[in-house]
């Protein structure tokens, strides 16, 4: 199972947390100088391209007009040659996003858990469904990172946990149920990738290791979308109105009948909790998160369908 975890950084949480009430209270005494004064230092803890950061420096511009916090940083355009070059260009941006990849590995921690999690899989399975696995999950979480980074938060590269999965931690939180459902949906939607290039090297490889990391990898992900808790379904379905998650349960009830994946039985019934006992759907539509939630069901519905069982 993987997720990725919302908030600050556990160590500061308490002190951010701490600040901020203190901030709140000299406002509401009607100190609104000793209250800058908090939330500057509270703003100092944040990295300044998170949407917390953002709203306090407005906060504190209305109270100080002087105020002249550091903007964010803007994200680096797209290079022109890249644009100008065609085809050319988006292999080129492939490869940035292959770089991507590497740079989670340059971290210490994540790179000894990634190792640790890979021999404990080799012992049980060998060496090359273990390695397929891992940088399955891998890619996964890297997809999540993408996506916090497009949004300006600063999220850490994956840990592994033996017989859990991985997680990474994020410093921020999204600034609506929008942002929010798009980064959860980033981690099955990246690991689909990597489930269908697996595939295809089950079929130009065939009898191979290939074909057993292709069916786990997609497996995983498809599981990952049950809508509940903090799987990355659950967050997507947050951005579902009622009448979107009705549609949704039937798509699911169709592909169970169509593919015979018994992950879809599961699915249903987390959607059924979240339509009928928990009831909190979005108050209004989002069909981008929609569209892209059910494209990945469908998506991983077939690979389950189209890859053999027997491995």
């Amino acid at each position: 199972m993987t997720q990725y975890t919302g908030g600050v950084a556990p160590e500061q949480t308490v002190e951010l947390e701490e600040l901020a009430r203190q901030a709140r209270a000299l406002e509401a005494a009607g100190d609104s100088l000793g209250a800058v004064e908090i939330w500057k230092k509270l703003l100092a803890l944040l990295p300044p391209e998170s949407p917390q950061a953002a709203s306090i420096r407005k906060k504190v511009g209305a109270y100080d007009p002087g105020f002249r916090a550091q903007p964010p940083p803007q994200p680096k355009p797209q290079a022109e040659w890249i644009k100008r070059i065609g085809p050319v260009g988006a292999i080129g941006a492939a490869l940035l996003k292959f770089k991507f990849l590497l740079s989670g590995l340059l971290q210490l921690k994540t790179l000894l858990s990634m190792l640790a999690f890979f021999g404990v899989y080799w012992s049980i399975y060998g060496w090359k469904f273990a390695a397929g696995f891992v940088i399955g999950i891998y890619i996964h979480e890297m997809g999540h990172v993408w996506m916090l980074r497009h949004y300006g938060m600063h999220a850490t590269a994956p840990m592994f946990i033996p017989g859990f999965g991985a997680f990474i931690s994020l410093y921020g939180s999204p600034a609506n149920v929008a942002e929010d459902s798009r980064i959860g949906l980033a981690g099955p939607l990246w690991g689909a990738g990597a489930a269908i290039v697996c595939f295809v090297m089950s079929v130009v490889y065939p009898g191979s290791a290939w074909i057993a990391i292709a069916r786990t990898t997609a497996s995983i992900n498809l599981f990952n979308l049950t809508p509940v808790w903090m799987l990355d379904g659950g967050r997507g379905f947050r951005a579902l109105d009622q009448q979107q998650r009705i549609f949704w349960l039937a798509l699911a009830a169709v592909l169970w009948y169509i593919t015979g994946a018994g992950l879809f039985i599961l699915l249903m019934l987390g959607a059924a909790y979240r339509i009928f006992w928990k009831k909190d759907p979005a108050p209004a539509p989002d069909w981008g998160a929609f569209l892209e939630f059910a494209g990945l069901l469908a998506l991983l519905g077939a690979l389950l369908a189209w890859i053999p069982k027997g491995y």
